[in-house]
């Protein structure tokens, strides 16, 4: 197969340094070598390709407009060439950083990790809670838990469980709530940054919306947190609050579910997603999810 750099690595390299640092003292102290040796890798790299890369000024080397061009590519893919290096120590050092909602991790992974722990103990765990949604693809960040309708770009998405959402509330209201319409006649906990809400479940009950009341919160796990307190009942997903219930801290006074387009999803990136330890963690994790399925309402 030919060689596909016309110029040999070692002088793009030393060719993209120049640009940025200007001086051939600069690029030479960066690449550890000669200005002498720099220089040479220009003569040679400009005969090679029959074109001047550079002009000769008295306040130094600037790149012409041909090599301007070309240097968001060198750059691009010294880059990638850096991140797969990085990608080999990762997996030497065999650290699994994973990125999930504050509320989805306290709630129901932390809590499980530990026996992923158990079955590899040559992985070592770093947990980034962020809702917000990291780029993938540049960053350090292995795996992502993600709740959406697994239509992100430039990511690779396995759907781990669909999400239906129902209301929960601590055992104490239970006997207030006999049916879908008695939520309107208790504090409804509304959680403002959730993806659904009241209506979207009352539709699935078929009832019209009513009038609700009740507090407010901009955070989901202090809305949660409300619910526990006994300040009323709210919206939570199946995942969320599926240990709450199992305990008893929660329980759900009716049957009625909705449905939605939302699941929790497994996501990486395709170069990450071949590694040994994302592959062992997303076995590891579908077990988990199918493993325990559903609380009865209580």
């Amino acid at each position: 197969m030919a060689n596909p750099f016309k110029v040999p690595l070692n002088a793009i390299r030393a060719i993209e340094i120049l640009a940025r640092g200007g001086t051939l003292p600069v690029a030479a102290a960066e690449l550890g070598v000669t200005p002498g040796a720099v220089s040479q890798h220009v003569k040679r790299a400009e005969e090679r390709l029959g074109y001047v890369l550079f002009e000769r000024t008295p306040s130094g080397l600037r790149p012409t407009p041909a090599l301007e061009a070309a240097l968001p590519f060198f750059a691009a893919g010294f880059q990638s060439l850096a991140d797969g290096v990085a990608a080999i120590e990762a997996e030497h050092r065999c650290t699994l950083t994973l990125s999930a909602a504050p509320t989805f991790a306290a709630r129901w992974l932390v809590q499980r990790l530990v026996r992923f722990t158990r079955e590899h103990p040559e992985i070592e765990i770093r947990f980034i809670a962020s809702a917000t949604l990291t780029d993938l693809n540049h960053s350090d960040v292995d795996c992502a838990i993600r709740l959406g309708r697994g239509n992100w770009k430039g990511v690779d998405a396995e759907c781990l469980l669909p999400q239906p959402f129902f209301p929960v509330c601590a055992p104490d209201w239970r006997d207030r709530l006999k049916k879908p319409a008695d939520v309107a006649n208790v504090p409804a906990i509304t959680d403002e940054g959730a993806m659904v809400d009241w209506a979207d479940w009352f539709a699935a009950c078929g009832l019209p919306m009513p009038t609700l009341h009740g507090p407010r919160y901009t955070d989901p796990g202090l809305a949660i947190e409300a619910a526990l307190s006994g300040q009323g009942v709210m919206l939570a997903w199946d995942m969320v609050a599926a240990d709450l219930l199992a305990s008893g801290r929660l329980v759900r006074p009716f049957r009625e579910e909705a449905k939605s387009d939302l699941a929790y999803w497994f996501v990486t990136t395709a170069a990450r997603g071949k590694t040994r330890k994302v592959r062992s963690f997303l076995d590891w994790l579908k077990r988990e999810v199918h493993a325990e399925r559903g609380v009865a309402p209580g």
